[in-house]
């Protein structure tokens, strides 16, 4: 990728405090309630008084085979993600150390976290982060990638400043938009590449206090191969409206955990359910919702003609409230 200035930063604002993308260290201890436990050693931590030990909401799919976005791995020094037919060469000397959360509610993902590792000698290190932010969930005034980076820029705070604004680029052969921010306090630098897969807003960000370093980077991303399968669903926002269900069973939801239920959902060419992806949902919730959606018929999808299959969102439980855009920010 040939850039438009000869030195600059790229940046992507995840909208998002630091922990989100922390990880835990350990898990707590969970505990036994009957049977026999002799053989565990392990010492049991009294749960406090007026505590309820609760599995959370997480992410699950009615099938193994068929890819979802969290499916992203690095393995043999290559991440690749078959959802987004997305794979890329990790750099050499580079590593993923930690693996990502789980989805959030609100249709983000990451993908990927990548680190130089112990034997990198260059002068300054850096950092590697693959996401996704899924365009059927996120409360975001966003329907596109290059509409999420221009919010990103438009809301960056007063410690940042822009250093390239929202910029077409190229990278494998592959459209995308190019940002770049940096922080003067924190002398850090971000160069961000943001491009649409399958509705989602699929986003690189390298950050690092040396700009050459971030140049090689992006370099390195010339490497990256993205699928053109065509036979993938067609991916269709809001398809599950009055006018395109032909047959619907309402799940009814008995435990009140109060969380949106974002829900990806996979028809078939007859209109009929074929795949069902929770982003995040409690086990029951999970449950019910899939029993009700497999007695869902939709009115087929037809591209020249011809059915195919098609890819919606669906949110049950308490909707995501949307972020309002700032009247002095435009998108531009």
């Amino acid at each position: 990728m040939r850039f438009p200035y000869p030195c600059f930063v790229l940046v992507l604002v995840l909208l998002a405090s630091p922990s989100v993308w922390g990880q835990n260290a350990s898990a707590p201890n969970s505990l036994h309630n009957g049977g026999d436990f002799s053989s565990n050693s392990r010492s049991v931590e009294k749960v406090p008084t007026g505590v309820i030990l609760v599995k959370g909401a997480s992410s699950s799919a009615s099938d193994a085979m068929t890819p979802v976005p969290e499916d992203g791995n690095v393995a043999n020094n290559l991440f690749s993600d078959p959802y987004f037919g997305l794979s890329y060469p990790v750099p050499a000397e580079w590593m993923e150390k930690y693996k990502g959360p789980p989805p959030s509610d609100r249709g983000r993902y990451v993908l990927a976290q990548l680190t130089p590792s112990d034997t990198f000698k260059g002068p300054a290190r850096g950092s590697i982060l693959i996401t996704a932010e899924d365009l059927f969930f996120t409360p975001l005034p966003a329907s596109n990638a290059l509409e999420l980076v221009n919010y990103s820029k438009n809301n960056l705070q007063a410690d940042y400043k822009v250093e390239i604004p929202p910029t077409p680029a190229k990278v494998g052969g592959h459209p995308f938009t190019f940002f770049a921010y940096w922080s003067p306090v924190a002398q850090l630098h971000w160069y961000v590449l943001a491009t649409d897969i399958r509705c989602h807003a699929v986003q690189i960000v390298l950050t690092s206090r040396d700009t050459k370093l971030l140049e090689n980077l992006v370099s390195d991303l010339n490497k990256m191969k993205i699928s053109d399968d065509v036979s993938v669903p067609v991916c269709l926002k809001d398809y599950a409206s009055d006018a395109t269900v032909l047959a619907r069973v309402n799940p009814v939801l008995t435990e009140r955990h109060f969380n949106p239920i974002p829900v990806r959902i996979i028809i078939d060419k007859e209109g009929k359910v074929k795949h069902i992806h929770f982003l995040s949902a409690f086990p029951d919730q999970a449950k019910v919702i899939s029993d009700a959606l497999w007695q869902w018929r939709f009115k087929p999808y037809r591209t020249n003609g011809q059915p195919v299959e098609a890819e919606t969102g669906i949110v049950f439980g308490r909707s995501v409230q949307a972020v309002q855009r700032a009247a002095d920010a435009p998108v531009e």
